[in-house]
């Protein structure tokens, strides 16, 4: 199993309350794009629309720039596969005040690429500084040793 894209500031910015792997619809020049690293899931989300899950404000670039479609979108919304079950846990937590769904990471599971989902919570200003101030201890105990 190789990642090829992690949302690093989802763990700073939010308090993971529940992981979902779900299935990623690609062309197939996205999946070799993919497959070479030029995805980038930072500031984008999971929204639910008509029974349907999507990837928005994800941007996966051309594979080879000179040779895309002229109306290839980087951007563009990308439907999710998941289960009817998921499917409605997913539209519970988007309908629940104050969660939110995003993206953690890209990989691939044998030939597949696959996208880890989850529902979060915004955290508060100190949480967030006190994330920090154990990040840094950690790192001078290590250092100390």
């Amino acid at each position: 199993m190789t990642t090829y894209a992690k949302n690093q500031k989802a763990h700073f910015d939010y308090e993971i309350l529940e992981t979902i792997p779900a299935g990623l619809e690609l062309t197939g020049q996205e999946v070799k794009s993919v497959r070479e690293g030029k995805v980038s899931l930072q500031g984008s989300h999971v929204s639910v629309r008509g029974g349907e899950a999507f990837l928005l404000g994800s941007d996966i670039q051309a594979y080879q720039p000179k040779n895309a479609p002229a109306d290839y979108d980087s951007i563009r919304a990308r439907k999710l596969l998941l289960s009817k079950q998921e499917l409605e846990n997913l539209l519970k937590a988007e309908g629940t005040k104050g969660l939110t769904i995003v993206p953690i990471s890209v990989y691939n599971k044998g030939r597949f690429v696959k996208l880890d989902i989850a529902i979060v919570r915004g955290k508060k200003k100190f949480d967030k500084r006190q994330a920090l101030k154990k990040r840094d201890t950690e790192r001078d105990l290590e250092r100390k040793l």
